[in-house]
C-alpha cells in the first residue's frame, strides 16, 4: 500500500489521538495546522493549542492559522500534501485549498451524519437524550458537514456519561476509524456514500445553554447537566446568586428515595 503525505488540521485535545495515530502509521504527516496560541488560565498566559504541543513533541512543522487565508494556503501548498485530515480545527477549509491535495480533505465528526451537523454534536446529542453517540469520517465539501461519508459507527451513551467524558473516549476510539479510511484512500478502495435523511444541527453552546430549568423532568435536567459538562458548565440561581453545578445525578427509584418536587434539591 502506498503511503500518503498528510497535512493534519486540528486544535483541541480531542484531535491529538488522531494525530498520534497517523504519525505512528506508515503514512507521513508533513505538517500540522492549528489555531494560534490563546490566553489560558487566570493569568491569561498565551498557550499553544494541545495539537501544537503534540506536534512539537513529534518534531512536526506547525502552521499557526486563525483562518485558512492565502498565506496559510501557500504554506500548506509548499508541503505538497496528498490528503488533508481535519479533527476539530475550528475553521473552514475553502477553495482553492479544498481541492489542493490530490485526495482532498477528510474530517472526523463526532456524530452519525447527517445527525448533529455543527460544532457541538456530542453535547447536543446528550442534551436531547439520544441513546447513542456516533462518529463519521467524511469528505469535506463547501457545505457544513455535508460531504459523502466514508465510514460511520455508533455506540451507546454510558449511564451518567458527560459530554466531556464522551468526547475524550470517542477521540481515542475513533482515531482508528480515521486511519482505516486513510489506508483505504491510499489503496484506492475507499468508497464514500451520500448522507441520507434529514439533517439535524448542533450549534456551539453558550453560557445560557447551561442554565437549568427546574420545571423540566428529572431526565431532561440530568441530560442538560451532563451535556454541558465541563463546558460551558451547568448553573442555577439561588436567591439571586449564580451557582455552578459541577456534578449531579438523579435520585434512584425506590422506597428510600426522598420525594422531591420540581426544583427541589438534596445537597450531600
Amino acid at each position: 500500500m502506498p503511503h500518503l503525505r498528510i497535512v493534519f488540521a486540528g486544535t483541541p485535545a480531542v484531535a491529538v489521538p488522531t494525530l498520534e495515530r497517523l504519525q505512528a502509521s506508515g503514512h507521513e504527516v508533513v505538517g500540522v495546522v492549528t489555531r494560534p496560541p490563546a490566553p489560558l488560565g487566570r493569568k491569561r498566559v498565551l498557550t499553544p493549542s494541545p495539537v501544537a504541543q503534540a506536534a512539537e513533541r513529534m518534531g512536526l512543522p506547525v502552521i499557526d492559522a486563525a483562518r485558512l487565508d492565502a498565506e496559510a494556503t501557500g504554506r500548506i501548498a509548499a508541503l505538497r500534501p496528498d490528503l488533508g485530515v481535519v479533527v476539530a480545527y475550528g475553521g473552514l477549509v475553502r477553495e482553492p485549498l479544498l481541492s489542493m491535495p490530490a485526495h482532498g480533505w477528510i474530517n472526523l465528526h463526532f456524530s452519525a451524519l447527517p445527525s448533529w451537523r455543527g460544532a457541538a454534536p456530542v453535547q447536543r446529542a446528550i442534551i436531547a437524550g439520544d441513546a447513542e453517540l456516533g462518529a463519521s469520517v467524511f469528505r469535506l465539501v463547501p457545505e457544513l458537514d455535508a460531504g459523502d461519508v466514508y465510514a460511520s459507527r455508533t455506540r451507546p451513551v454510558e449511564p451518567g456519561e458527560t459530554a466531556g467524558a464522551a468526547l475524550e473516549s470517542l477521540a481515542v476510539t475513533e482515531a482508528e476509524l480515521v486511519l482505516q479510511v486513510v489506508d483505504a484512500i491510499a489503496a484506492g478502495s475507499a468508497v464514500a456514500t451520500p448522507q441520507a435523511g434529514e439533517p439535524s444541527f448542533a450549534p456551539k453552546l453558550g453560557i445560557e445553554d447551561g442554565r437549568i430549568d427546574w420545571t423540566r423532568s428529572t431526565a431532561e435536567v440530568d441530560a442538560r447537566i451532563r451535556g454541558v459538562t465541563p463546558e460551558p458548565g451547568a448553573h442555577t440561581e439561588v436567591d439571586g446568586t449564580r451557582l455552578k453545578v459541577l456534578d449531579a445525578a438523579p435520585e434512584p427509584d425506590g422506597a428510600e428515595a426522598p420525594r422531591l418536587g420540581p426544583g427541589e434539591l438534596r445537597l450531600d
